[in-house]
Formats: structure tokens, C-alpha cells, sequence
């Protein structure tokens, strides 16, 4: 490792707990420069989540480039805002494979934007790889080009009502979710319903949905009819921004019960909305998890997301940008490791290798343990049932999205 990077990344090394995936292999310059490609909503309802994400990369290039770059040639991220409009995620994909000429895409984010960009991925045939998508069958539908740093919702379910059931004693719940925003209708209407059902749980308005739109800030004729219904837990399914509202408003008519929901809800910023509600979700990874990589990682982002204006001061990292490094990583390993040249005249073949080696992928060494993809295109890594109440996440439960605990998980 270079002296450089230890600069960069501290004592412990961020590279070196990843491995050595970020320190340069054999060099043979084949290309002056590596281009790679990504696609965030840094404007619009997701926009702190895409500003962290831009955040990430940017570190990671600086990380990769002074440890003296990718095989030799310098690392370069190009970064495209779809202001979370699907129609302009497939703009952004367009663009960075036609004109950028990227080897490969992290993004785009939301499930949305992925359910009309991966045809795109496809038809163009340049992998992409979404940091937060978690809809059932995102990626399954747009094989074999489209992959995803994420967890089908449906299969973290399966362990997260188990577990919050158990914890506080669970018989009834009301239902509440974005009907906008894919993932959280998906998951509102579909999935929890589901899950509730096979673990003996009553929807008390399984007949009468609760819903809201992306942005709104009144919730509060639906939380008055979760109040009149009096359940003993409250699902909650909206990413973690929207959700705030939803749990803010709770505390303030008094529905002081525990919440249950997706990824989405993964945030510190949601344990300070209202610290005596308990809430409940899956993660792959949160800022506090304990553990050298990880908490490496924590420590040399987190300055980085307090310089940007605008954000909460208390940001930290999310899921969403361990996820995103990771992507990266993965295309780097891919490039050194699958004989890419970076060449214009041998792009097709070039990202074809990628692709080849992403199916192929087994016990990379990601932030919060081994990361492999299932056929689906779906990866296969560990997930934590967490608990969050007093503004901290607590881990509760460990789990593995492969079946047979194959891959290291």
C-alpha cells in the first residue's frame, strides 16, 4: 500500500480492510484513464441520499487514484443527477454509455428509476448496478445486464415480522405507506400484508389502505385513523425522509407504537423524529455496526457529508453509500482481475468481461462481510434485523440472503 493512501485512509486502512481491493495490481497502462459511471438523485425527493452517494464515489476515486490507479490508468467517476425521474435515469444511462463511453453504472436508486433504466442497461449492454432498489424482481425482469448491491424486500420480511412479533408481543398492526415511491408500495401493499398474515398478524385496515405521496407534509387524517384504530404496531412503508413525517406525527397524537418497515428506514435521522418510538428494519449495513471495515469507512466519510451545505449536521453514512462504494469496488476488482483495457476498441468486450465477472462473483470483500449475486441478479450477503429507539440502531438479529449460507454469509 502506498504511502499516499495510508494518508488518505488513516492507520487502519480502509483499503487493507477491504482486502487490498482499492491497492493497484500489476501495472499495464493499457488505457490512460478508466472510466466508470453513476447515477444519483441529487436534486429532487432522494437528494441527500444522491448528494452522500456523490460524496462516496468522489472519495473512492481520490482513494484509488492516489494509491496510483486502476492497473496504472487513472480512475475517473462521471456522476449523473436523474433528480429521482425515472425518465431521466434512462437519459443519464444513455449518456454515460453512448457518450461517456463508461465501462459500467452504479445507479440508479430507487426502484423506479431501475424499472425503466435496466432495459436500457440491456438493450445498450452495460452493466448496471443498483446501490438501493430493492423491489421484488428489479433486476430478475432485466437479466443478464442489470444487477443489484440489495436485498429483495420480500426475503429480509421473512426474518424482520418474526422478530418484531416476538419482541413486543405483536397481534394486530395498521398499515401505512408512499404510494409513489415503488419499493414502499410494493412492500405497504404487498409484501407486509403478506407477512403479516402467515405470522398470525391482523391488518386492522387490510380493507381500508392508508397511503400518502412522496413529498406530502400532512399525514395527519391517516395517523388519526391508525389512532382510532388502536394496533398494537404501526408499518410504516416510506423511505426514511417521508416516514419522518409519518412517526413525527404519530408522537404528536400520541400514538406511541412500535413501527416496523423496509430498508427504507435505515437513518440516524429517523431515530431523532421521535426517540420513544421503537422502530424496526433490515439493513445491510448501519453507522454504528461494529467491526474495523466498516467503521473505517464511517470515520473517513462522515467529515466528508458534514462539508456539504444543506444536510443535517448529524448526518452519517447510510446503507445506501456503503452499498454504492461497494459497486465500485466491485468494478475495480473486475477491471484489474477480468483483463480489462480500458481501449476504445474494446469497450464491448471490455464491459462484457465486467458483466461475466459479476455473475461469477463469489466472497468479495465487502464493508459488512462477503458479497456475491444470485441469479437474479439480487446479492447474496449478510443483513441485520435492527432495533432503533433512543436515537442509536441496535443489532438484533443476524441473517444471510442465501438459503444455504453458501458465499461466506
Amino acid at each position: 500500500m502506498t504511502s499516499s493512501l495510508t494518508k488518505v485512509l488513516g492507520a487502519a486502512g480502509l483499503a487493507a480492510a477491504l482486502s487490498g481491493i482499492i491497492a493497484s495490481g500489476p501495472v499495464h497502462a493499457a488505457s490512460a484513464e478508466i472510466v466508470l459511471g453513476a447515477i444519483v438523485p441529487s436534486s429532487g425527493p432522494f437528494a441527500e441520499w444522491g448528494r452522500t452517494n456523490t460524496a462516496t464515489l468522489q472519495m473512492l476515486e481520490k482513494q484509488v487514484n492516489d494509491a496510483g490507479g486502476v492497473n496504472g490508468a487513472k480512475l475517473r467517476i462521471v456522476i449523473l443527477d436523474d433528480a429521482t425521474k425515472p425518465a431521466q435515469a434512462t437519459n443519464d444511462l444513455r449518456k454515460l454509455a453512448g457518450d461517456d463511453h463508461v465501462l459500467a453504472v452504479a445507479g440508479p436508486l430507487t426502484s423506479s428509476a431501475a424499472e425503466v433504466t435496466f432495459p436500457v442497461a440491456n438493450e445498450m449492454k452495460v452493466v448496471a448496478t443498483s446501490q438501493a432498489s430493492s423491489k421484488p424482481g428489479v433486476a430478475k425482469n432485466n437479466r443478464p445486464w442489470a444487477f443489484r448491491n440489495t436485498i429483495d424486500e420480500s426475503v429480509l420480511g421473512r426474518a424482520t415480522v418474526p422478530y418484531y412479533k416476538k419482541a413486543f408481543n405483536i397481534k394486530s398492526v395498521a398499515i401505512i405507506f408512499d404510494a409513489k415511491d415503488a419499493t414502499a408500495a410494493t412492500v405497504g401493499s404487498k409484501i407486509m400484508p403478506g407477512l403479516m398474515k402467515e405470522n398470525g398478524i391482523e391488518v386492522l385496515n387490510a380493507n381500508d389502505p392508508l397511503s400518502f405521496n412522496t413529498g406530502d407534509l400532512d399525514v395527519s387524517a391517516q395517523v388519526t385513523k391508525i389512532k382510532a384504530l388502536n394496533p398494537d404496531g404501526v408499518v410504516v412503508s416510506a423511505d426514511y425522509s417521508q416516514a419522518v413525517t409519518v412517526i413525527r406525527e404519530m408522537k404528536r397524537q400520541g400514538v406511541i407504537k412500535p413501527v416496523v418497515g423496509s430498508t427504507q428506514l435505515i437513518s440516524s435521522a429517523i431515530l431523532k423524529a421521535a426517540p420513544e418510538i421503537p422502530i424496526v428494519a433490515p439493513a445491510t449495513f448501519y453507522a454504528s455496526m461494529p467491526g474495523d471495515k466498516p467503521q473505517t469507512f464511517v470515520k473517513e466519510l462522515t467529515p466528508l457529508l458534514h462539508k456539504i451545505s444543506g444536510l443535517p449536521a448529524e448526518i452519517e453514512p447510510s446503507m445506501y453509500d456503503a452499498n454504492i462504494y461497494e459497486i465500485g469496488s466491485i468494478y475495480i476488482d473486475a477491471i484489474k482481475k477480468a483483463g480489462v483495457t480500458g481501449k476504445p476498441e474494446d469497450l464491448e468486450a471490455d464491459r462484457t468481461k465486467i458483466r461475466d465477472y459479476m455473475t461469477k462473483l463469489s466472497g468479495f470483500p465487502g464493508l459488512g462481510g462477503p458479497i456475491a449475486f444470485n441469479q437474479d441478479g439480487d446479492a447474496i450477503k449478510a443483513f441485520y434485523i435492527v432495533q432503533g429507539q433512543n436515537g442509536a440502531w441496535e443489532s438484533k438479529v443476524r441473517g444471510c440472503s442465501a438459503p444455504d449460507g453458501k458465499h461466506g454469509c
